[in-house]
């Protein structure tokens, strides 16, 4: 089949067609149990096929193909395993596009940002398109993320960080973990402390002088996140604190 033929069959409707093929209920009801969907959860609502990471994977290299309008349905699809397998195109042709095109899928990424709703969703997208398109452009869209009521917007900002934090650059990762201390959610803990430890793997004193100051104020799953990779003698100090 020539190029044109595969990409005129490369629709939002054929990847779903091709998800539903291989849906498993089992693993649909364990990822509903696994990503809190019931009410009142930070997953709530949000519906499952039942298909696993490597399928997705496949599929969306089969699927690596679809334009801006396809990509879009698939994006905005109430199906989790469909949105992430969108996402996971975006990324592979973000990372393989020009200039122009990286352009188009970041603002599409923004555009979209209220369907990119799940911590896998997260983290699979916003290192590689948000931290990929800002990493040597202004950090500002970032500062209006991290402030943003929605928990997944907050996680995004933290996560585009993850890019900047392998160039080497800490400063907007040390500055947004500042500013989610006095965050309610486990999931902003757990990926602020993270990215502190990423941080911490690379130059341990950014992150140990952060500690100094903000110890006593955060909370305890990030600060043990931030640490899990110290010494003993190093954790069990900020432990005590």
């Amino acid at each position: 089949m020539c190029a044109e033929a595969v990409r005129a069959a490369q629709t939002a409707a054929a990847l779903l067609r091709e998800l539903r093929q291989q849906a498993d209920p089992e693993v649909a009801a364990s990822s509903q149990r696994f990503f809190k969907t019931a009410p009142g959860q930070y997953g709530a609502g949000d519906r499952f096929l039942g298909l696993r990471v490597p399928q997705l994977r496949k599929a969306a290299k089969a699927y690596a193909g679809l334009e801006q309008a396809q990509l879009l349905h698939a994006l905005r699809s109430p199906w989790h395993e469909v949105r992430l397998c969108a996402l996971l195109v975006m990324v592979a042709q973000f990372e393989r596009g020009d200039a122009n095109k990286q352009r188009a899928l970041y603002r599409t990424y923004l555009a979209n940002i209220d369907f990119v709703n799940g911590w896998d969703l997260v983290d699979t997208s916003a290192p590689a398109i948000v931290g990929g398109y800002l990493c040597h452009r202004s950090h500002r869209p970032l500062y209006k993320l991290i402030r943003s009521m929605n928990l997944w917007q907050r996680r995004i900002a933290l996560l585009a960080t993850f890019t900047f934090i392998r160039l080497g650059d800490f400063s907007t990762t040390l500055a947004l973990a500042q500013q989610v201390l006095d965050d309610e959610e486990d999931l902003i803990h757990k990926a602020a402390g993270w990215m502190l430890r990423e941080v911490g793997l690379r130059n341990r004193a950014a992150v140990t002088a952060f500690l100094d100051r903000f110890a006593n104020q955060m909370p305890r799953t990030m600060l043990r996140y931030s640490i899990e990779r110290f010494p003993d003698r190093l954790r069990r100090h900020y432990l005590a604190r």
